[in-house]
């Protein structure tokens, strides 16, 4: 749960998880929104993977990136049990 909590307080991270709950992303399509590196939208995926808040795939010769509904629908559970 740290990790997902650390993923989420930072702004540029959380802007990445709107952009994919609109719609899946390669990581440069991602990068293109920013005026940020390369490398820094890269270590902040990776963040966010750690924290199972995004999945990645595959496809031919780019990586997409998708948010993981499932892991944010047990955040907000958690939430929910805080104020029983």
């Amino acid at each position: 749960m740290n990790d997902i909590f650390k993923a989420l307080n930072d702004g540029t991270r959380r802007d990445i998880l709107e952009m994919l709950r609109k719609q899946e992303m390669t990581a440069g399509d991602i990068a293109d929104q920013f005026n940020i590196s390369k490398p820094s939208i890269s270590h902040h995926l990776d963040i966010l993977k750690r924290a199972d808040l995004v999945t990645s795939e595959k496809k031919g010769q780019f990586v997409v990136y998708s948010l993981n509904t499932t892991i944010v629908d047990d955040i907000i559970k958690w939430i929910i049990t805080l104020k029983k």
